[in-house]
């Protein structure tokens, strides 16, 4: 039982975790073996951190979360690896985080500034960026990895091995099959593209010339009857020249492996 304050005397600490002096612990968690948390950190109730886990700076994670627990992957038998979590996350209630397996590299990562809603699963072997929204119940499989940014509607599920690029946004209620270019909105199951995220493009301030260009480079993508490397081209060099932020999406595009959502 900890003499600390900040930690409920009804909490189960491992001896080998390692926990900044700030940090708040709520009744009934559990924290397994290696384990750090890092300063601001605030724990609820109920909160199970499995062991092998890193969780940075000001997080907040809310009760009945399950954050570094075992993956669900049949192949998994019992090696050593390792969840992430960066700084400023909001892990809502009933998350459940899963750490990698040696098939990939032994890593889920999770980065910062994350708001996960409630119910939100991250499997084994994901990569997420930064200032990304996951709604309730949205369901990402192994080995996908989020870009920065990216909003995805409620109830949405991700395949397997899929990129979800920077700036795009998934609608509720959503499977995504396929890659999710940067900057673009789909919808649907399975998804389909509809347009770019222009709403989050002006929510961050870009200007009318980023936004038009990037609209034309959807039309390219999507409606000029163009091949995916012919619409590269294009933009590269029609609307790169004049608009910086198009290489992201070239480059979203050229490092496609299965091919993106139509």
């Amino acid at each position: 039982m900890s003499n600390n304050p900040l930690i409920h005397p009804t909490a189960i600490i491992d001896a080998s975790a390692v926990i900044a002096p700030d940090v708040q612990i709520g009744p009934y968690c559990i924290i397994g073996p290696n384990v750090t948390i890092g300063a601001g950190t605030k724990l609820h109730s109920h909160v199970v951190v499995g062991g092998y886990t890193r969780i940075g700076e000001h997080n907040e994670i809310f009760q009945f979360a399950s954050v570094g627990e075992v993956c669900q992957d049949l192949k998994y038998a019992g090696e050593e690896t390792w969840l992430e979590i960066g700084d400023y996350n909001k892990i809502r209630e009933h998350c459940s985080l899963h750490r990698g397996t040696v098939q990939d590299h032994g890593l889920t990562k999770i980065g910062s500034h994350n708001l996960l809603m409630v119910n939100t699963h991250i499997a084994h072997d994901c990569m997420v960026g930064d200032h990304n929204i996951f709604a309730n119940n949205v369901g990402v499989a192994g080995h996908v990895h989020v870009g920065n940014y990216v909003v995805v509607g409620g109830n949405s599920g991700i395949h397997q091995f899929c990129k979800i690029d920077s700036y795009s946004m998934i609608g509720g209620a959503s499977l995504i099959l396929k890659d999710v270019p940067a900057y673009v909105m789909v919808s649907g199951n399975p998804a389909h593209a509809f347009a770019m995220n222009v709403e989050g493009m002006r929510r961050k301030g870009w200007s009318k010339n980023v936004i038009n260009g990037l609209r034309e480079a959807f039309k390219l993508i999507y409606k000029a009857g163009l091949t995916t490397q012919e619409a590269i081209e294009k933009i590269r060099n029609e609307i790169l020249p004049e608009v910086a932020e198009a290489q992201l999406l070239i480059d979203s595009l050229e490092q496609s492996k299965r091919g993106i959502v139509r």
